[in-house]
């Protein structure tokens, strides 16, 4: 058992490194992530893993072990159909390239849906050469690991795979040696190469981004975990680097808030960039 006081330490910390908002009502959660930590930096003695944090030691750690990771291939599978049907189709005719920045990459499953979108769009509509760029960031080193990795268990990438899109021809199967021939896929190398991955705070003051920068932001369930003030914060600086007719896609429990009067809606939670927030 934690104290109220080894809690507490560990919400000011999530918000101090994060931005995480942890409630009263989360403190089981807190527990179990402090378990984590515990683990991962291989102490026991909570109060002294929490003065190394407070010191500003094992940050990393505290991050992942603090926030969460729970995401698949293909999540909200409409936001990849509008993708496929309206964002590319107008690239083509446009004669235009795409550049699209994932916001929460997590483990790198939605990053690596936006790359077969692309690649499944491309084939569909006889457009090749037509070029794009993802940039894909995540605040937890960790993830973007397993990001760069690109490995996953093939029982959970099957599942969420739409019809139309042929798993082997962006996966490769990987036999894995502890698990009796049960097998893990790997995304082709070819694939990987056309993401770039990078550790990024979208509590960060000031973006590193350019105005009107990128045609697509997805900003999918991430904003959940933190108070609206700071989801309007991140709104608008993600907003800046969206082009006017630039395509928002956000998490199904999330709305633009302040950013209303900016965007038309194009869907669930699909919105499209009319004019400048000033």
């Amino acid at each position: 058992m934690y104290t109220a006081r080894q809690l507490d330490r560990a919400r000011q910390l999530a918000y101090l490194h994060s931005g995480i908002v942890l409630g009263s009502n989360k403190d089981i959660m807190i527990a179990n992530r402090l378990d984590k930590l515990k683990r991962l930096v291989e102490n026991d003695e909570i109060d002294a893993v929490l003065n190394a944090i407070e010191a500003g030691q094992e940050i990393e750690l505290f991050i992942s072990a603090f926030t969460t990771n729970k995401t698949n291939f293909f999540r909200e599978s409409f936001h990849f159909e509008d993708l496929k049907d309206r964002v590319v189709k107008e690239a083509i005719e446009n004669r235009s390239g795409l550049k699209i920045y994932c916001s929460a990459s997590s483990t790198g499953e939605e990053p690596y849906s936006i790359l077969m979108t692309l690649e499944y769009a491309k084939a569909l509509y006889g457009a090749l050469n037509i070029n794009y760029s993802l940039l894909a960031t995540d605040i937890d080193l960790q993830v973007l690991d397993k990001c760069q990795k690109g490995v996953y268990e093939y029982t959970k990438v099957g599942d969420d795979i739409p019809d139309w899109i042929k798993p082997s021809e962006y996966f490769k199967r990987r036999i894995h040696p502890e698990k009796n021939g049960e097998f893990l896929v790997k995304i082709k190398d070819h694939l990987q190469r056309k993401v770039q991955f990078q550790q990024f705070n979208l509590m960060t003051p000031t973006y590193p981004f350019k105005s009107c920068d990128f045609d697509v932001v997805f900003c999918r369930n991430v904003l959940i975990y933190f108070n609206q003030d700071d989801q309007n914060a991140i709104l608008k600086k993600l907003f800046k680097t969206l082009r006017i007719g630039g395509t928002l896609y956000l998490g199904h429990s999330e709305s633009p808030l302040g950013l209303t009067p900016y965007v038309e809606r194009c869907g669930q939670n699909i919105f499209i960039k009319t004019k400048e927030f000033l």
